[in-house]
């Protein structure tokens, strides 16, 4: 039996998708890319915020459609299906089964009677570039940030152990991963659920040392959760990226606080600046929200502002998303998507020259660079330590010599665009 799956929303659900993969190989089913050879489809969605649930609604109607023609079945988890399981089941009958988050034993069961639904994250099929792998390092999350659904959909923080994360490094390693990419809701409070306190530096401290890694790169850490210690271990490895992805939302001190974030105007700036005392290299990363309700002018000038002032190399703006079971969805002085969607424009406009201005300053310098692609017989694009797959800019390389995908090369830097960098194979 062939069976295609669908992967939408972030990277951890990517994570999620490869397991469910690993078991339709472990229990002897066929993976397909093409849905037209599918007899089973399974679409792992995302209800992260409106766009999200659109895509994930969009994607299920067009795929009803084609098992009207071939596909035996089409099956729905992820977020969706744990946030509407009972309105999926009303108004989508083209859906066959509806399973909860990480609920594989009914979906194998459902496609293989005798299945085994037993799976490890040694087992799962990557479907990145053979050199890039994530790996998630928790579920769930016990912040309350009043815009979030994440803690209602996935449940309470979870932390693997130590051992267990290593173990799939080791086993990433040797089929030639030579990137990973940690991954939780939130990074920074890995390891409290298990160990009483939070041990993301520990944890680095073990990967570090496994052997065929050659760049560790850590997302999604909340800015109140980083220590003296983690930064200290960062600094210090020839293996981990100093990128710190610290998404902070805000810059507003009452926009903060109505955020539910556990953090002020003033600390975010201590520890930006103390990250580049001890990392000058260090490549920062933020998301923010604009449009948040009752978000006035002054407040977006203030954003803006810092913004401008250039703590951050990379930034992503999201318009406020009213989320029902929210906090902030019950909350006075909603803002107009027209004005919240302006908004982002403002912000994004001014991280743009921000951005500009950042690139031109490494022009002439030195990288290692990542090769993933081929444009034509002398130019090449990949990602340097301080790029994010598929999120962040890239470099564009001119070189007369053959680069296999994955290798590293050295390459300088000899032009910059807002986003994307252009170099030369040295």
């Amino acid at each position: 039996m062939n069976v295609a799956l669908i992967s939408l929303g972030c990277n951890k659900n990517l994570v999620d998708s490869e397991m469910i993969l690993g078991l339709i190989v472990k229990n002897g089913l066929n993976i397909v890319a093409d849905e037209n050879e599918a007899d089973y489809i399974i679409v792992n969605t995302c209800a992260f915020i409106a766009d999200a649930q659109k895509e994930s609604i969009d994607t299920i109607i067009r795929l009803g459609e084609l098992k009207k023609e071939k596909c035996r079945a089409l099956i729905i988890t992820g977020c969706l299906a744990n946030r509407y399981k009972k309105e999926i089941k009303e108004l989508l009958p083209e859906v066959d089964l509806v399973a909860d988050i990480n609920d594989f034993e009914s979906i194998i069961k459902f496609i293989k009677k005798d299945g085994k639904a037993d799976i490890k994250y040694t087992e799962r099929v990557l479907s990145t570039p053979p050199y890039t792998a994530y790996v998630k390092i928790a579920d769930g999350c016990d912040n309350t940030c009043t815009y979030c659904i994440i803690p209602k959909l996935r449940g309470k923080y979870k932390s693997r152990t130590i051992e267990d994360i290593e173990e799939e490094v080791k086993d990433l390693a040797k089929k030639g991963v030579l990137e990973i990419v940690l991954v939780a809701q939130d990074t920074s409070c890995y390891g409290i659920d298990l160990y009483g306190k939070p041990c993301l530096a520990k944890l680095l401290k073990t990967l570090e040392k496994i052997d065929g890694i050659r760049w560790i790169r850590i997302l999604y850490t909340y800015p109140e959760g980083v220590t003296e210690e983690l930064l200290d271990v960062i600094s210090k490895s020839k293996k981990i990226c100093h990128y710190f992805d610290l998404p902070i939302q805000h810059i507003n001190n009452d926009m903060l606080k109505m955020m539910g974030r556990n953090t002020t105007k003033e600390k975010i700036i201590k520890l930006l600046k103390k990250i580049k005392e001890k990392m000058p290299d260090a490549t920062l990363r933020t998301s923010l929200i604009v449009g948040f309700p009752t978000e006035t002018d002054e407040q977006l000038e203030e954003l803006k502002k810092f913004v401008k002032s250039g703590f951050f190399d990379r930034l992503g703006v999201f318009e406020f998303s009213k989320e029902e079971g929210t906090a902030a969805a019950k909350l006075k002085g909603q803002i107009l998507k027209r004005v919240k969607a302006k908004r982002r424009k403002i912000i994004m406009e001014e991280q743009q020259k921000v951005s500009l201005k950042k690139n031109k300053q490494v022009v002439g310098s030195k990288v290692e660079v990542l090769i993933e692609g081929k444009i034509n017989d002398n130019t090449y694009f990949g990602r340097t330590k301080a790029d994010v797959p598929e999120i962040d800019g890239m470099i564009f390389i001119e070189s007369k010599d053959n680069l296999p995908l994955g290798d590293f090369v050295n390459a300088k830097v000899i032009g910059a665009k807002e986003y994307d960098l252009i170099g030369k194979c040295i």
